[in-house]
């Protein structure tokens, strides 16, 4: 079986760096831990909340790699100093990927009752009309 790619289709020019974003959006092993939500907040924005219970705002991060948003969460485990006679909440890290469009920013993050919220805007697309010129050889 031939793998299909953007390549594959003539009418699609110059979308090389999207295959490219798309093949390591795919091998960035997201696991199933945090969960999260991705909501369209309004025509031009979006909300990524991910359910951070545990975590302190200095145990976040949240940085943007190339086109890519990438939160990060590691715990202190403390438990040396702690006798549990049962544990069932582990300290544990995560690191999460978006990859984002052209013309999409992060905004502000914000963390309300254990979720962190991360707005995003995306610019509003302008039309363009652009005539060329036909030489005569």
């Amino acid at each position: 079986m031939t793998k299909m790619t953007l390549a594959s289709y003539p009418h699609m020019l110059g979308f090389e760096q999207l295959e490219r974003l798309l093949e390591r959006n795919a091998k960035s092993g997201n696991e199933g831990y945090p969960p999260f939500n991705i909501e369209q907040t309004s025509d031009f924005s979006y909300r990524i909340t991910l359910a951070v219970a545990g975590f302190t705002d200095d145990d976040l991060s949240i940085t943007v790699e190339d086109r890519q948003l990438v939160i990060r969460g590691r715990q202190t485990d403390d438990s040396d100093a702690r006798v549990f006679l049962h544990r069932g909440i582990a300290a544990r890290q995560f690191q999460r990927s978006f990859v984002l469009a052209d013309g999409v920013d992060v905004g502000e993050a914000q963390m309300e009752n254990g979720l962190l919220h991360v707005d995003l805007t995306r610019a509003r697309p302008e039309t363009v009309v652009q005539t060329i010129e036909i030489k005569k050889g």
